[in-house]
């Protein structure tokens, strides 16, 4: 069966339905979101605490009620949402596969808006050996059994990792009955280390791994070592969340064709988030994992206009700048902009650093020319997006080399 929709929206967290509802009350139920998930609202459907909602609905709501309000304003708008439709691949530029309990269909859009996100990476992935217990978690993991299974956790938790999300998986393992005795991570510096331990009397351990998992059967220990002495200690434990160390939803962009970024692995996009593929655009995490809820919502406002300036046959920019960034500057986004174009979502480019910066000196330059300068009162810090004015690069040539976006020692 096939079936045509203006726009075809693969994803329902707060991006994808922020996007929905801005895109329906234009389009009306030309709109179409596709979810795997049984519900729509992405991971803050299963964030039960609060933090959601701040700088896009002006709120301070728990993770649940932001799924409900995103999804209600949606539908209000018109737009439909469809659950438990995975998008298994493409059979042209915006053509998409999608199974679902309800059978096999093409769906062909005149514009796709990719949302799918970024997940952490599970414990294979991060190499850590020892023993294969029980007790493991991601994040997700853990607030997936906590607050939609209603599952027992354990009794004492380590958190590896120390940034935002960290400190949301020590909310939800308190909220468990599951104490978290300890949060260790290879950074010298840890997010929000002084009110956390404040708040939850959780010792953060910086420039320390854990190099073993141990236990048959449920977890016991971990091992954990002193990077700067190699000294290693025994941290007994029945539960171990692994935080952060984010990679994209990236399957359907990279099958799709569409550029991806080395350094973010999502896809490359303007700053009005348009991809490498005509009619095809992406907004979220997707693009910059891993930021919070309501900056990913943002990002599906952002996207509208052009979106709709698409559909209505507008040219696109054909000859755009790039932009790049070096040590210990790990990435920016978006990757391409023109300096007379719209600005990106809020104003900012979006870098991810490897080093902190109590007061950075951030550096543009184009050709082997400075075209820019800022001395920021925020840090540069590890575990968390930096924002850079977009008014940083404005002034580079736009018939000139990549711009290259750069901290001063």
């Amino acid at each position: 069966m096939n079936e045509h929709v203006r726009v075809a929206i693969v994803g329902g967290g707060p991006a994808g339905l922020t996007a929905a509802a801005a895109l329906a009350r234009r389009l009306g139920d030309g709109v179409l979101v596709l979810e795997r998930e049984a519900a729509t609202g992405g991971i803050p459907r299963h964030s039960a605490h609060l933090g959601y909602g701040i700088r896009d609905l002006r709120r301070f709501v728990s993770g649940p009620a932001y799924a409900r309000h995103l999804t209600d304003a949606a539908l209000s708008a018109g737009a439909r949402l469809e659950t438990e439709a995975t998008v298994t691949g493409w059979t042209g530029d915006r053509s998409l596969e999608v199974t679902s309990p309800r059978g096999r269909r093409v769906i062909t859009a005149d514009a796709v808006v990719l949302a799918t996100g970024a997940r952490e990476r599970p414990r294979p992935a991060r190499h850590i050996p020892g023993d294969r217990p029980d007790g493991v978690y991601t994040t997700g993991q853990l607030q997936q059994l906590v607050h939609l299974y209603r599952r027992d956790i354990g009794t004492r938790a380590i958190i590896v990792g120390a940034d935002l999300v960290s400190w949301s998986a020590a909310l939800t393992l308190r909220h468990a009955g599951c104490r978290p005795a300890l949060m260790t991570t290879e950074s010298p510096h840890a997010t929000l280390r002084v009110p956390g331990r404040l708040a939850f009397g959780v010792p953060v351990l910086t420039r320390t791994r854990v190099t073993a998992v141990n236990g048959h059967g449920r977890v016991e220990s971990v091992d954990i070592e002193d990077l700067r002495t190699g000294r290693r200690h025994r941290v007994p434990c029945d539960t171990v969340v692994l935080t952060g160390d984010w990679i994209p939803e990236h399957e359907l962009a990279r099958t799709g064709g569409l550029a991806l970024d080395p350094g973010t692995r999502g896809p490359r996009v303007d700053t009005t988030l348009a991809t490498s593929v005509p009619g095809v655009f992406a907004a979220g995490n997707l693009l910059h994992p891993v930021d919070t809820a309501d900056l990913a919502a943002l990002d599906g406002r952002h996207v509208t206009p052009a979106v709709l300036s698409f559909l209505a046959g507008a040219a696109a920019d054909v000859r755009p700048v790039a932009l790049t960034c070096e040590p210990p500057l790990r990435w920016v986004a978006p990757q391409r902009f023109h300096p007379t174009g719209p600005p990106p979502v809020r104003g900012r480019l979006q870098l991810w650093t490897d080093t902190y910066r109590r007061f950075p000196h951030v550096l543009a330059t184009q050709d082997g020319h400075r075209i820019g300068a800022a001395r920021l009162p925020w840090p540069a810090a590890p575990g968390r997006v930096f924002r850079v004015p977009f008014s940083l690069v404005t002034a580079a040539d736009p018939t000139g080399g990549p711009v290259t976006i750069s901290l001063a020692s």
